[in-house]
């Protein structure tokens, strides 16, 4: 909590504010002082103008209760959760009687929301409980879910008076019985909730007070800077960093060195259909970086806040579709690739009215340092004067990486992950998945996770239901391999990356890039394989075991043609035996359905980035001041959400050190 002016105390946690006035305590909103309502005898009295009063009383009694001073202040309270107010009861809050039972506890009674300033008051006053492993047959109606929340409390549903899902996930274990489990906030009468909490707790730990943290972002700092902050790279990091930027003033540049979103789609589908490849415009640079043409799966190991947030965002710009599950609470929502480029042209549009400015074909050729301070950019279209600068290139900037490197930016090696693709068809996997019910009207088609504990472990990476398998290519004369699947899921193939961490002592080097220059070498092996076409090497897994190069091949789903390998020779040995010893492990795990019809191609050499650009922990800068790295391509984030996450925190650690631009 922090003291302002006029003996202002502002609560970060619950974005709420609590001002001692000269004989009352006022409660807020930020920004609401003037708006409101006043809480005393009689209950709440609209007034424009006035803020919400909160008074406490030693007993109840007719004439005006005694204010409280700002010397009762104290820590901890339900009120807010850093403050106590010492014997507050009897007042009247819009008709309904609201007490304590005693000092430090939750008011006793909830009356059912009103609107307005009273409901805020509410939402300020009150915590709810989370309820978790709440399960419904995936045949029941989600209108149900209210009665399983209330015998999960043992109250009538009645009594619940607000509810909303958190998360929601598939558990298939049990073919005979597959279900929905929920974890959901509830409201109830602030008398029950130790009652509740006490008998459930003696029989699970499925319920728990809740108290869900509020995204923030602070004021601008006061640190001058005297140019626009450059946003470097148009991928997820770069986006969400531009987009929390331009939302507080600081109206940024975007720097991207491919073409916008819809050009793009036209030089990939050029690409697939056996065109050339275009450097600056294909599936992992232009618009929306790699994440564009990979699949659009949401996930996320992290959650809070900040992650909520980007979600939120995404589904405001057309990322939520009518009829299916929300991306806000699913546990692997899923946009696909055909819904992605109008999420990121919409993020765009964001940003330029709010201030910000895109400019596309505009790479970033060098950076001008001073003193060891950034003070401009070299780009292929001119000099950029700035002293901010966020770098969000994505993984497969590797010009950006030796332009880094040569100019004694710290870049430290990082394991990065390295393997194969698997495809198996679509039914299969449905098959295994579900079991012998047809679920795939109802859920869609399934996908799949798996992993194998071993001297190094193999898993399932960008799993793609319904799927296409794409070539994951940035340079001229090298290959790699991907994935993708479009919103509705419907091809016959399903494709998932099969993949081992390499770690750095395999690099066989010490100097920073030599992970990079790993990759390099199998994709251009790759590349040569493919006779310098972009075909892909192929290979059923059942020859792979046996070390025998594929007479044939059943169909799979690459569109530039395909030729049979040995798929040990695009691979580091220690990357090949990994697989060697993982896949029968997974295939045990089918009950021999993996591997008997499986094909494997690659190498999938591009899920994550082989060097880490060194920033600070707390300020999230370069020793180079004014640089800030950032997404997968500094080595801190692995995915759309987790590379946005990065952006949305080095912009607030931004925001809270710099001025805004007068």
């Amino acid at each position: 909590m922090q003291m302002e002016q006029n003996g202002t105390f502002w609560n970060t946690q619950k974005r709420c504010l609590l001002r001692s006035d000269p004989g009352r305590v006022v409660i807020g909103l930020p920004g609401d002082f003037g708006t409101g309502a006043s809480v005393g005898k009689g209950g709440v009295k609209n007034r424009p103008k006035q803020p919400i009063a909160l008074y406490s009383s030693v007993q109840r009694q007719r004439s005006l209760p005694k204010p409280l001073a700002a010397n009762d202040l104290r820590p901890k309270n339900r009120l807010c959760p850093e403050l106590k107010c010492p014997k507050m009861s009897g007042f009247a809050l819009s008709g309904h009687e609201v007490k304590t039972r005693s000092v430090g506890r939750s008011f006793s009674h909830l009356p059912r929301f009103a609107s307005g300033s009273s409901k805020l008051l509410l939402q300020l006053l009150l915590m709810p409980l989370r309820v978790s492993n709440v399960r419904l047959s995936v045949e029941a109606p989600e209108s149900g879910l209210q009665e399983r929340v209330a015998r999960s409390l043992h109250v009538p549903a009645g009594e619940i008076r607000e509810w909303k899902i958190l998360r929601k996930s598939l558990d298939l274990r049990d073919k005979r019985d597959i279900q929905f489990v929920y974890t959901v906030e509830v409201i109830v009468p602030e008398e029950d909730q130790g009652r509740i909490l006490d008998r459930v707790r003696r029989e699970s730990n499925q319920v728990e007070a809740f108290n869900d943290e509020p995204f923030q972002l602070p004021d601008p700092g006061g640190e001058p800077t005297r140019h626009r902050p450059v946003v470097i790279g148009s991928g997820p990091g770069g986006l969400l960093a531009a987009y929390f930027l331009a939302e507080r003033g600081y109206r940024p540049i975007v720097l991207e060195r491919g073409t916008p979103v819809h050009e793009r789609i036209r030089d990939v589908q050029a690409f697939d259909s056996g065109g050339k490849f275009e450097p600056e415009s294909n599936y992992l640079f232009g618009e929306g970086g790699a994440g564009t043409f990979s699949d659009g799966k949401l996930t996320c190991r992290g959650t809070g806040p900040d992650v909520l947030r980007v979600l939120e965002l995404f589904a405001e710009c057309k990322g939520q579709q009518p009829g299916k599950p929300s991306i806000l609470y699913y546990h692997r929502p899923h946009l696909g690739s055909n819904r992605l480029p109008a999420v990121v042209k919409a993020i765009r549009r964001k940003i330029e009215s709010l201030g910000g400015e895109v400019r596309f074909k505009t790479r970033v050729e060098d950076l001008l340092i001073r003193d060891g301070r950034l003070v401009g950019l070299a780009t292929s279209s001119g000099q950029i004067t700035t002293d901010v600068a966020i770098l969000a290139t994505g993984h497969s900037a590797r010009d950006v990486y030796t332009m880094l490197v040569n100019r004694g930016v710290p870049v430290v090696q990082k394991p990065f992950q390295i393997g194969v693709r698997v495809e198996h068809s679509q039914e299969l996997v449905n098959r295994v998945q579900f079991g012998s019910r047809h679920y795939e009207d109802q859920l869609g088609n399934a996908d799949y996770s798996l992993v194998v504990k071993g001297f190094a472990d193999v898993f399932t990476f960008c799993m793609c239901a319904g799927g296409h398998i794409i070539p994951s290519v940035s340079q001229e004369g090298y290959f790699g391999t991907n994935g993708m699947s479009l919103s509705k899921r419907d091809s016959p193939y399903a494709n998932s990356g099969l993949v081992v961490t390499l770690p750095t002592s395999e690099f066989g080097a010490d100097d920073p890039l030599a992970g990079m220059r790993v990759q390099e070498m199998y994709e251009k092996r790759a590349f040569e394989l493919g006779r310098g076409e972009y075909s892909c090497p192929v290979q059923r897994a059942t020859d792979y075991l046996q070390g025998t190069r594929s007479s044939s091949v059943p169909a799979f789903s690459y569109p530039r043609g395909a030729v049979t390998a040995n798929l040990a020779d695009v691979l580091p040995p220690f990357i090949a035996k990994a697989l060697q010893a993982g896949l029968p492990s997974m295939d045990r795990a089918w009950r021999g359905k993996f591997l008997r019809d499986a094909v494997l191609v690659g190498p999938e050499s591009r899920g994550s980035s082989p060097v880490r650009i060194v920033r600070d922990e707390s300020t999230r800068e370069s020793p180079i001041q004014g640089l800030y790295p950032v997404g997968e391509g500094a080595g801190y984030a692995g995915g759309i959400v987790s590379a946005a996450v990065d952006g949305l925190r080095t912009a607030r650690a931004i925001i809270g050190r710099f001025a805004t631009i007068k």
